[in-house]
């Protein structure tokens, strides 16, 4: 394992506090994880982390080595960021999609940066979408595709790149003349995020306290246990058109519709000095800007 490799595990602990948290969202074992701080440690010559039966905790020299390690990050990007053959742009942009912002809107979107820099190398990570923006503002990312809440954060830029509406979806076709919600019908809801938040609000509007029969990490893996039959779910229609069972699901008929998503490119504003995310920002277009834009 490369320096800079272990220096971002360091920095994902440092910001998670959590071995069993970053071990899951860097697809590292709990064991690789433990060794890697080790060798930080021998490297450092002093402890960098304190484990106790409250939890971790940084210590003294932690916090000057987790300084250090962004620093030394930083460096190297600016560095591989810089690395120019014959005008030619190189380095690897670090990309965060969920699976279905892969499939439908990666390939198009960063078409024009393959095309005017070959050199880069793309590294694409997928995972829970409600974990997106925090993974880019965290520094485990240099640009994600996500949905954007109502007030995107300071610190990022961002651009509308889709818009899709939510939809109710069911194993079973609906009945003749039946919409939903029903009071009695059991619901599939993300588990988080901002497909939660929007079905919470519509629920409130409605009148109606669901009966939740399960929750689900992902839209993907949402689908899936609609499709096992265990109640209705609310989903982007853009997962829906992209879902590999689409054919053993139903769209739903109801009395006004959840809402909408905006889905955005996004990007840290403290980024945008560096070549390679600059020119990555650059070949999304200028699509439509956000409030974070202005």
């Amino acid at each position: 394992m490369q320096d800079h490799d272990q220096y971002r595990l360091f920095l994902h602990l440092a910001s998670t506090l959590s071995f069993t948290r970053t071990a899951a969202d860097c697809h590292v074992s709990p064991a690789t994880l433990s060794r890697t701080v080790q060798r930080l440690e021998t490297f450092a010559g002093h402890r960098l982390l304190d484990r106790g039966p409250h939890g971790v905790a940084l210590t003294e020299h932690g916090h000057r080595f987790r300084r250090y390690a962004a620093e030394a990050l930083e460096l190297w990007n600016r560095y591989t960021d810089n690395d120019f053959t014959e005008g030619q742009l190189g380095g690897q942009l670090r990309v965060f999609a969920s699976v279905t912002a892969c499939q439908s809107l990666l390939p198009d979107l960063l078409a024009p940066l393959r095309h005017a820099h070959p050199r880069v190398q793309i590294s694409v990570r997928t995972g829970d979408a409600a974990a997106a923006l925090a993974l880019l503002d965290e520094g485990e990312a240099d640009l994600a595709v996500a949905a954007l809440p109502s007030r995107v954060p300071a610190t990022l830029l961002a651009r509308t790149v889709a818009r899709t509406p939510l939809v109710l979806v069911r194993a079973d076709p609906p009945r003749p003349n039946a919409q939903l919600p029903d009071p009695d019908e059991p619901f599939v809801l993300p588990r988080q995020g901002l497909v939660r938040d929007i079905a919470n609000r519509w629920f409130r509007r409605l009148g109606i306290t669901p009966r939740i029969a399960a929750e689900a990490d992902g839209h993907e893996a949402l689908l899936t246990l609609v499709a096992l039959g265990y109640g209705t779910g609310i989903i982007p229609d853009l997962v829906l058109q992209h879902c590999s069972i689409r054919h053993r699901l139903h769209v739903a008929p109801a009395p006004s519709s959840p809402g909408e998503l905006t889905i955005g490119a996004c990007i840290r504003r403290t980024d945008l000095h560096r070549p390679l995310v600059a020119a990555a920002w650059a070949a999304t277009g200028p699509g439509q800007p956000s409030r974070s834009e202005h």
